[in-house]
């Protein structure tokens, strides 16, 4: 009879080479992410001039098409048979034109009416995202199937987060330098976000097309594809769901990056309006102060990064996510007391708060593939596809989710759009307070939830191992 020692697969390490290759793919997602996350709510009440609380329905009607095409994608990828695999078609075909569609984003509508122009920016939101999700839905399916390792998917999520936070850390600090020096050459502010645009648009392309020639999939049984071939789409939905061990992963990623997407999105509007006291082109440490404050977290955040995958390795994801994200809650606490003026003090509590952002990258993301084998065991089918369809639409809605609570927030409390070309301009006292309240008690509170949710995930690092025991048992009988 077999040990468990040699019912559990012996543990097989992924190649520094390949992880640094499915890593880079991070560097396409979040270089878009984060221009969206910290700069587009900002674009579109002070450039494009729409109405705050009309600006967060347009992007929020966008995310509803979302609904159907991530888990649309998804169910294709995982049925989809080429001689590249379910995944890889999806980056060759789609890389370039996902590029494209980042610019349309960035386009301001010349239109006078502001429904014709919130309109537009909703159709431009939608078919920027539906690119977005025919990359990445794909890609991230891949997760699970480069390595069923508990520890080793921690690890290859290090590397993603590496590459995301690093292209975080340029964009956020490069973005309002472009525009700045665009400015400074007599051009329009409109220009210069169509100018990074245009930059980080054409980068993203070169980490997926890089993907497809380098990263391999796993060659499945034709009787496996036949399983999942036979599943209906809104039966496969009903299975996930069932899965509780997703639906906690699934309150924590939302709780986690809702959190992340709001403090990113009004940074530049606390920064701006209240740290500034509205002058518009403070500095900090020689730079704009949005790029000094953000690049200092995410500076911090990239050095961190290994000590978390480690931390989880030693400990677990559940307990290191825990600690991580209960700082970054009294951080954020202690970021509401900053007062206007107070330029040192914020960016301390950068530092501080970059330490916790890194957790928040690197942790969900690692938690998440587990719940597959959790899926596996009960049907008898692997749905990686459908099921990081669903996890990237929920990605996508906490940054819709973020843009909508941030801007009706603001309108209602008065946020008024700066003449175009000031460079000094006070919001009312009733918004400032809004934008303060939104980025410290409330931030905190949502921090807090992800804690507590995470504390009762079942899945721990113990019952995975058990499953991938059980599932390992299952398929030496069927070898027989």
């Amino acid at each position: 009879m077999s040990t468990v020692a040699q019912v559990l697969p012996k543990k097989k390490y992924l190649s520094l080479w390949t992880k640094l290759a499915f890593g880079s793919g991070d560097w396409s997602i979040s270089s878009f992410g984060t221009l969206r996350q910290i700069f587009y709510a900002i674009f579109l009440t002070d450039v494009v001039g729409l109405e705050p609380r009309l600006a967060s329905f347009a992007a929020l009607l966008g995310i509803l098409w979302d609904a159907v095409n991530d888990p649309l994608v998804g169910m294709l990828s995982d049925r989809l048979k080429t001689r590249w695999g379910r995944r890889r078609p999806f980056l060759l075909l789609f890389a370039i034109p996902y590029g494209l569609a980042f610019i349309i984003l960035w386009w301001v509508p010349p239109w006078h009416s502001q429904l014709a122009v919130a309109a537009t920016v909703m159709l431009a939101y939608m078919l920027s995202d539906t690119f977005q999700t025919l990359i990445f839905v794909p890609l991230y399916s891949l997760t699970p199937e480069l390595t069923p390792d508990y520890d080793e998917r921690t690890s290859l999520t290090g590397f993603r987060m590496f590459f995301n936070l690093l292209a975080s850390l340029v964009t956020a600090v490069a973005a309002p330098e472009i525009v700045k020096a665009v400015l400074a050459s007599g051009a329009s502010q409109q220009q210069g976000y169509m100018i990074v645009a245009a930059l980080f648009g054409g980068l993203a392309v070169i980490p997926i097309l890089l993907i497809f020639f380098v990263v391999r999939e796993r060659v499945r049984p034709e009787e496996e594809i036949r399983k999942e071939q036979s599943v209906s789409f809104r039966e496969t939905v009903r299975t996930a769901w069932a899965n509780i061990p997703f639906r906690f992963a699934t309150g924590i990623y939302i709780l986690n990056w809702t959190t992340f997407d709001l403090v990113a999105l009004l940074l530049p509007f606390y920064l701006t309006y209240w740290v500034a006291r509205g002058n518009l082109l403070q500095k900090a440490l020689g730079m704009r102060i949005e790029s000094s404050v953000l690049g200092l977290l995410l500076v911090t955040a990239v050095i961190v990064l290994p000590f978390w995958v480690w931390l989880s390795q030693r400990l677990s994801k559940h307990i290191a996510y825990i600690i991580g994200m209960s700082f970054w809650a009294v951080v954020q606490l202690l970021i509401f007391g900053v007062q206007p003026g107070q330029t040192t003090t914020i960016l301390v509590l950068a530092f501080l708060a970059g330490i916790s952002v890194s957790n928040a990258h690197v942790l969900p993301d690692s938690i998440f593939p587990d719940v597959i084998e959790w899926d596996e065991l009960r049907t008898g089918r692997r749905q990686e596809g459908i099921y990081y369809g669903i996890k990237n639409f929920i990605r996508k809605l906490t940054g819709a989710i973020a843009i909508f609570i941030a801007l009706q927030v603001l309108g209602w409390f008065g946020y008024q759009s700066p003449p175009e070309g000031a460079t000094q301009f006070m919001q009312p006292a009733s918004a400032l307070a809004a934008i303060r309240f939104l980025i410290g008690p409330f931030g905190a509170i949502l921090l807090f939830s992800a804690v507590l949710t995470a504390a009762f995930d079942p899945l721990t690092r113990e019952r995975h191992a058990r499953i991938r025991r059980l599932l390992a048992r299952r398929k030496e009988r069927a070898a027989k």
